[in-house]
């Protein structure tokens, strides 16, 4: 018998320490099914596609009839000014849909998909522009709308800035053209400056800001001999299921785990395990924290958040730093869309930290696609001196690739000029005060919307409950201002807006909103954003039971 205790003592001894391992890990994720990949898959998998009637489109709140009957003529004008507005840029889109895959997820998902069908019939604008000036853009038929989409986050100092880069870098490298595998002379002036720029040894280049994380990640495993990736709630780190093992991602990976941003719980999981190899940082989560990149496909309601708090994420980042620090765990600090953004010296000088390995992209290839990871040089190393064969191998065809070098040459010659130091200046402050501006006439004229901004990078907020606040994104382009296709959800503005082009912008913005309000979309509707998830529920629930669905004003989806 007492051998057998010892047994089970012994037994116990193993089993306890990874049972609270277990526990622990399940504690630092986020208690949404942001922090929990598998079961975000599973959900995913049971809500069934279904689709509003013409009328109950209107009707999905159970607004009073004259509310109803508003919004169905504001959305006639405004599908009437869609169709003579645009007309030119819509049909150049509808003509390359069906062959381009790109286009038909983008146009699907700027909305709700419930009603995804019958704005897309209505209210599309197309997915074309000619021309490009300042902070405008002009589409087929002639339109000039202020550019709120900002390439993504590349259109960091305006469009003439990238096509003077694009030009002079192109002059530099004419000579040699696209000769691949020998570097253009430019090559050396880029590493050095990027070198300086991140404090790091050394520096690889790829084709893509995915490709350059994917990199860090390989050479973190490779060095530290460990599996795990840490991932935080919500951040983005491109489309390779490594970093996007929730929904999205069709192959589930079980070695990367997906923790709370800004907790100590976090913190206490590095702090304790063995096979985390890295930690990847993106810091724009300090403007939403554990929450996805907003977009309006997902604004059943009005429960978007977001919020700016540099002291906090600062006192974040450091305490990350040091658990990493003394556990071995690479930190890797993703800078591929705010790049410079911040600061010269992009998140690292802004926030005060140093990491181990920097991916950047978008804006630094000067217009062109590019991705760079810059890290130490004990990280960086593909090889092992003392093991010969046994390689973390990288390399792609087209990465320094010339042209791409060439226009990185010129913007980092243009980023240390007076004019763009000048840019930097008082940044914060400038779009502070210009998120406040625009905040005050909303408020002043009692609209149910407000911003709120990290830098340059905006999101919009919404007040007051309601199930319509993504068709603000349609009225702000009847007003002129082009938005991307996650609609209000992400704003990105570019160092080129003076304050004459914020206050046009403002102006429409606000303009937008009252025509949104006058047509009835604001009115009536559920109490609260609860009010609003619970009736959702109701219908995924009458659609999955059957004929229910029927009832409720829902459809099959249209294929056609």
């Amino acid at each position: 018998m007492s051998a057998l205790l010892a047994a089970l003592s012994a037994a116990a001894a193993l089993v306890l320490p990874r049972a609270v391992q277990r526990l622990q890990l399940s504690r630092a994720k986020h208690p949404s099914l942001t922090g929990h990949a598998r079961m975000a898959r599973r959900v995913a998998r049971l809500i069934p596609h279904y689709a509003y009637s013409e009328r109950a489109f209107f009707r999905s709140d159970d607004p009073n009839e004259a509310v109803a009957l508003r919004r169905e003529a504001g959305f006639a004008r405004l599908s009437a000014l869609y169709r003579t507005r645009f007309a030119k840029t819509r049909a150049e889109t509808e003509g390359v849909r069906d062959g381009l895959s790109d286009l038909q997820f983008t146009g699907l998902y700027r909305v709700p998909f419930q009603y995804a069908g019958h704005v897309r019939a209505h209210l599309g604008a197309g997915a074309f522009a000619a021309t490009s000036e300042g902070v405008t853009v002009t589409d087929l038929d002639g339109n000039v709308l202020y550019d709120l989409a900002g390439s993504y986050g590349v259109n960091l100092f305006g469009v003439n800035f990238y096509r003077a880069c694009l030009e002079d870098g192109a002059a530099r490298v004419s000579s040699l053209g696209p000769v691949l595998g020998p570097l253009h002379p430019v090559v050396a002036g880029n590493v050095a400056r990027l070198r300086m720029l991140s404090g790091l040894d050394e520096v690889s280049f790829h084709m893509s800001g995915t490709e350059a994380v994917m990199q860090a990640v390989r050479l973190a495993r490779f060095h530290t001999g460990r599996r795990r990736i840490v991932r935080l709630c919500g951040a983005y780190h491109g489309w390779w299921g490594e970093v996007q093992p929730g929904i999205g991602n069709p192959i589930p990976t079980r070695d990367t785990l997906t923790l709370a941003d800004m907790s100590k719980r976090t913190l206490r999981v590095l702090a304790t395990r063995r096979d985390v190899a890295c930690v990847l940082i993106n810091p724009l989560q300090a403007m939403h924290p554990n929450a996805g990149a907003a977009a309006d496909s997902a604004l059943v309601d009005s429960g978007r958040k977001a919020r700016f708090d540099r002291a906090a994420y600062t006192r974040w980042l450091q305490d990350l730093r040091a658990v990493c620090s003394a556990r071995g765990i690479v930190l890797i600090l993703d800078e591929v869309f705010l790049g410079f953004r911040l600061a010269r010296g992009g998140a690292q000088a802004y926030f005060g930290l140093r990491a181990d390995m920097v991916t950047y992209g978008k804006t630094l290839g000067g217009g062109l696609p590019v991705g760079v990871l810059c890290g130490r040089a004990d990280l960086m190393r593909r090889y092992r001196d003392d093991r010969p064969v046994d390689i973390c191998f990288a390399r792609g065809t087209f990465n320094a690739h010339p042209y791409v070098m060439g226009a990185m040459s010129a913007f980092l010659d243009r980023l240390d000029t007076p004019e763009i130091a000048a840019l930097y200046r008082d940044l914060d402050a400038t779009w502070e005060g210009r998120a406040a501006r625009l905040n005050a006439l909303l408020a002043e004229a009692g609209l149910p919307v407000r911003v709120a901004n990290m830098s340059t990078v905006w999101t919009v907020l919404y007040t007051e409950p309601s199930r319509y606040n993504w068709m603000l994104q349609f009225y702000l382009r009847a007003e002129g201002l082009a938005l991307s296709w996650v609609g209000s959800g992400r704003l990105i503005f570019s160092l080129a807006y003076d304050d004459a082009a914020f206050e046009a912008v403002a102006m429409r913005f606000v303009a937008g909103a009252e025509a949104m309000r006058a047509d009835g979309w604001w009115d009536s509707g559920p109490s609260s954003d609860r009010a609003i998830r619970r009736k959702i529920l109701r219908e995924v629930a009458a659609v999955r039971l059957g004929g229910l669905g029927a009832a409720l004003g829902l459809r099959a989806p249209d294929r056609a």
